[in-house]
């Protein structure tokens, strides 16, 4: 008696049709576009607007957490020399620069 109405059930197949397996991957992909693609794609529009804007005497705080102000740029291959005080000064990639500090932050310090 059980048996039969098993296996009529596993006859009729699965339920729901593959419309909404289609309607689950595209809340997927919406739901993957707000809360990872574009997030991620505006801050790495803005560190590219960051290094665009960066000039000579600007103050910054490095990925490594050294603050200086920088001294010469070298636009052909994208390295800044950053002067951490009046005897100390390092060559470092632009990449490496996360903000762009207020003027007289270094004196503050």
């Amino acid at each position: 008696m059980f048996i039969s109405q098993a296996h009529a059930a596993a006859e009729a197949g699965p339920q729901g049709g593959g419309m909404q397996l289609f309607i689950m991957l595209g809340l997927f992909a919406v739901i993957f576009y707000f809360m990872i693609y574009r997030p991620q794609s505006k801050r790495v529009k803005e560190h590219k607007n960051l290094m665009a804007s960066m000039s000579k005497g600007d103050e910054v705080l490095t990925g490594g957490g050294l603050v200086g102000k920088i001294t010469q740029i070298a636009e052909e291959n994208d390295f800044i020399v950053i002067a951490l005080n009046d005897n100390n000064e390092v060559t470092i990639k632009k990449d490496f620069v996360t903000a762009v500090l207020p003027k007289g932050t270094i004196q503050s310090l």
